[in-house]
């Protein structure tokens, strides 16, 4: 599947890679299962450039209407979670 990540110009590289790595471990958390503390590194590295409520909704829902996954469920099962391994 090719997805077209959303982005934001104003973003650098570096930033730009932290966003899709979120978004890689939000497919690899609804494909077969992530460690959940790599996927909450991942969220907390994603908030740290996406500080907006609004920006995080805008950008996750152009994520989830490409891959079908949703982000913000994926999130909320990791956050409630205590199991070593987030799988949805």
């Amino acid at each position: 599947m090719q997805i077209n990540y959303p982005i934001n110009p104003d973003w650098t590289t570096d930033e730009l890679i932290e966003v899709v790595e979120f978004y890689n471990v939000v497919a690899q958390a609804n494909e077969g299962g992530v460690e959940r503390e790599v996927f909450l590194d991942a969220y907390r590295a994603f908030k740290q450039i996406v500080t907006s409520k609004s920006e995080e909704k805008q950008l996750n829902a152009v994520h989830d209407e490409q891959t079908g996954y949703s982000t913000y469920r994926t999130v909320q099962a990791a956050m409630k979670s205590s199991s070593k391994m987030i799988k949805l």
